[in-house]
């Protein structure tokens, strides 16, 4: 038993280690998925809070990783890890039962589970905690008491500190197909022979006596209809297409700009062959205003070099207009879905350089290069 539970100690605290500095190199991204689930269980009034909430679990996450290894504070470590465990095997189970949340978001942007994937290592995780939570009176920590305080709060407050750092900065590592040195339209390709989603179309028909609905595939309906027609009407707007078999989806499969005046740009953007530029705002109302007098001074400097630079925001065309007045933007605005725009860059607003749709480089607000830096850099060669 004695080993057994050391081999579980090792899986844990490794898995739950890498989970938490993949989460905690992309705390944003984290919070929009913990943003997701609140909508998903009724409890909004949390949304404000999803960002420290994601940097505390990020932090609690690798600190309980550590803590599993060495055995610091393992009474309170295995309670910790029971307590999770059975929260998250819940909430992954509803999500996948439900179809409420497409991906759990236990890896970022690195590994994507489906529902019924990430309920299924939850179960494995919880199989693995077990003997550590058993026997949780038996291990030893290979330090005094002293020194596991030191670890245990110590890597807690060094991976809260890092996670700080990718929020006012940008993740360390990308695991996003936006990332520096990917190709917008070739990740937007769909490969030759590759199979779409198949969808089946579900008739809904309702009992005349009863009022009860009762579901038919089309099949099944042209089976019954000998024993239904006389007692049921059809449900039409209850009749919907289920996908049935998932088809391939580009890595980028909903990326799309348009003009304010609802003209498509898309191609025109993502195949220019020279450098752009392209400011990424997902909500205009929310971007720092401190940045603006800065951009307007690059927008210039692009203006004199003939170098394109428009902005993107997932905002109306009233809040668009009424923004760019605001701060006196010299530059134009084009629409593209909040969601797309939030997947590019973990900033608002954030900069970012393309050339034949390959991003070359990417900035947040807190990093905005000055126009020289990045000519010398990328122009003038």
């Amino acid at each position: 038993m004695k080993i057994i539970t050391g081999i579980c100690r090792v899986a844990v605290g490794v898995l739950f280690i890498i989970s938490g500095l993949i989460k905690a190199n992309d705390p944003l991204g984290f919070s929009y998925k913990l943003a997701e689930y609140f909508e998903v269980f009724g409890i909004e009034f949390l949304k404000p809070f999803a960002l420290a909430l994601a940097i505390f679990i990020c932090a609690f996450e690798v600190g309980c990783g550590v803590a599993t290894l060495t055995g610091s504070k393992i009474k309170l470590t295995s309670w910790a890890l029971m307590l999770m465990i059975v929260f998250f095997t819940f909430l992954t189970f509803y999500s996948a039962y439900f179809n409420k949340v497409t991906d759990c978001g236990c890896f970022g942007d690195a590994l994507h589970l489906t529902p019924w994937q990430s309920f299924s290592k939850d179960i494995v995780l919880f199989i693995l905690i077990l003997p550590i939570f058993i026997r949780r009176n038996k291990i030893q920590s290979f330090f005094s008491n002293k020194v596991d305080s030191i670890i245990a709060f110590g890597s807690v407050l060094l991976v809260a500190v890092f996670s700080i750092h990718c929020y006012r900065h940008l993740p360390i590592k990308d695991f996003r197909p936006y990332a520096i040195g990917k190709s917008i339209p070739e990740q937007m390709k769909i490969p030759d022979g590759a199979q779409p989603d198949v969808y089946e179309s579900v008739l809904v028909y309702k009992n005349k006596k009863t009022g009860e609905k009762k579901e038919f595939t089309t099949a099944e309906y042209m089976k019954a209809t000998y024993l239904w027609q006389d007692t049921l009407t059809w449900a039409w707007e209850s009749t919907e297409n289920k996908l049935v078999k998932e088809g391939y989806h580009p890595a980028i499969h909903d990326f799309s700009i348009t003009s304010v005046e609802g003209e498509d740009v898309t191609q025109k953007i993502i195949t220019n062959p020279t450098y752009n530029f392209l400011l990424i705002s997902y909500d205009i109302g929310l971007a720092s205003k401190e940045i603006q007098p800065k951009i307007n001074e690059f927008v210039k400097e692009c203006s004199k070099d003939s170098v394109a630079f428009i902005g993107l925001a997932g905002s109306s065309a009233k809040d668009i207009d009424n923004f760019r007045h605001d701060v006196n933007a010299l530059y134009d605005y084009y629409i593209t879905d909040q969601t797309v725009l939030k997947t590019m860059i973990r900033s608002n607003p954030g900069l970012m350089l393309l050339k034949n749709g390959v991003v070359i480089n990417m900035w947040h607000y807190n990093d905005f290069p000055s126009y020289n830096e990045v000519a010398s850099k990328y122009f003038k060669k």
